[in-house]
């Protein structure tokens, strides 16, 4: 596998586009098996004093704004995720485009289970991950979840399990796609990256778009957005629907009824107690029990993996009561639809804590969504928030406050909110605003109500 993908790099003028975890990453890579092969990283910002570069005579660098302006004088692009090129419109450059993803792709896609949508992500694919280590599989845990693909590749053998969250920005211009590929759900996100709607829902059907009639595919049939897509499609791979609802039971259908998840008329699951709440994590379960049926799992086992699942730090984390209210950490909730899904999935929400970066994106539903519920504390944070926020002062008489940061948000919640029920912090929107991410945003907030 390693020996493949270095006979692609050798001898190839190449560009590392963007610097940051994954570039690094591949510069890694690079370096331990082609130490003199020349290569140009090419960043926004000044990258020269990063220690991995020291005493390297085979590299050059171009940092600043006009970083982007000689894409043409490369044969390979090995581009980090987070570099848009949503404006880029030259054939020739984009051919060139690969990423470590690509790479990956390319030699080894029958091992690799990919797992991408707008919400749901990196929870399916840690759960995933789980039930595969829990029954003795050699599986890895890789891609959008941090750990990028290359960083342990010496690792995998022919029986290695691939689990790979895949954000749109991985997927835009792949030109492969895994043996198995999941897509939960398309809604509204990352228009400032990929600039339209169209553009984010083209990317993330990336995951089925070179599928072969080996592949499989498994996608979520009563999202509006993905059914559309896949109806119109023409894709060639095995098409695997999941849908809530108890429409007619089909080949290749998982059906959720009375708490019972059925893979066309063979019961599967039985919902019970369990850690990961709400009824979008149990959509997430029936993907996870679907692959582990295809992969011909212990299902019961799986169950007992799936009902101990903690769930991920800022995903609905309980952080804890403080005098009588009990506090939680949603900052992974970047869009609406995930502010709703933790409000049904905790019921007790008195006071919600939401707004951040503006990226386009429409709030209508949330709004209509906000104003019929029982909610009785809104806490606006800029810059959604206050435009949000402005919107509900006319049309219903919620208590409403609005703040700048999150220690005052926290101020106004132990004000407000009523002992015994829940103060939820989830966003809506992305933290960027003011944050480096959702990360940083959830420490701080939990920093704040411990009082830390």
């Amino acid at each position: 596998m390693v020996n493949e993908i270095i006979d692609k790099l050798r001898d190839k003028k190449i560009a590392i586009l963007g610097f940051g975890k994954e570039g690094q990453s591949t510069y890694r890579f690079i370096r331990k098996y082609l130490k003199n092969q020349d290569v140009t990283i090419l960043d926004l910002n000044d990258v020269k004093d990063n220690e991995l570069l020291v005493n390297d005579n085979h590299l050059k660098m171009i940092c600043g704004k006009n970083y982007l302006d000689d894409l043409d004088d490369y044969d390979l692009i090995i581009k980090a995720p987070g570099i848009s090129l949503k404006d880029l419109k030259d054939s020739k450059i984009i051919a060139k485009i690969t990423s470590q993803l690509e790479l990956l792709l390319e030699v080894d896609k029958k091992n690799i289970i990919g797992i991408t949508g707008t919400k749901g992500k990196s929870t399916t694919t840690s759960l995933l991950y789980q039930v595969l280590k829990d029954q003795g599989r050699d599986a890895f845990l890789l891609g959008n979840i941090g750990i990028p693909v290359l960083d342990k590749i010496d690792e995998y053998s022919d029986d290695s399990l691939l689990v790979i969250e895949m954000s749109s920005h991985q997927l835009e211009f792949v030109k492969e796609s895994p043996h198995i590929g999941i897509i939960l759900n398309l809604f509204q996100d990352h228009l400032d990256h990929d600039g339209d709607l169209q553009h984010y829902h083209n990317n993330k059907m990336h995951m089925f778009s070179f599928q072969n009639e080996d592949d499989i595919a498994i996608f979520s049939d009563d999202n509006e957005y993905l059914h559309e897509r896949v109806k119109n499609g023409h894709f060639k791979s095995v098409l695997y629907d999941v849908r809530f609802d108890n429409s007619p039971i089909k080949e290749h259908s998982v059906r959720l009824s009375d708490d019972k998840i059925y893979y066309n008329n063979e019961l599967l699951y039985v919902d019970g107690e369990r850690k990961l709440l709400g009824q979008h994590n149990l959509k997430n379960i029936m993907f996870v029990i679907l692959v582990a049926r295809l992969l011909h799992l212990d299902l019961q086992k799986a169950r007992d993996t799936i009902m101990n699942f903690q769930g991920l730090k800022y995903r609905m984390e309980r952080i804890g009561t403080f005098d009588g209210i009990t506090y939680y950490n949603d900052t992974i909730a970047t869009i609406p639809e995930a502010t709703i899904s933790a409000i049904e999935a905790l019921k007790d929400v008195d006071t919600l804590i939401f707004g951040g970066m503006d990226r386009g994106i429409e709030y209508g539903h949330l709004i209509d969504y906000l104003e019929k519920s029982n909610i009785a504390n809104i806490v606006c944070m800029p810059t959604t928030g206050h435009t949000i926020g402005k919107i509900l002062q006319e049309r219903c008489d919620k208590n409403i406050s609005f703040v700048e940061t999150l220690e005052e948000a926290h101020e106004v919640s132990k004000k407000v909110t009523r002992p015994g029920k829940i103060c939820l912090l989830s966003p809506a929107a992305s933290s960027y605003e003011y944050f480096k991410n959702f990360e940083e945003k959830g420490k701080r907030f939990e920093e704040i109500v411990k009082g830390d």
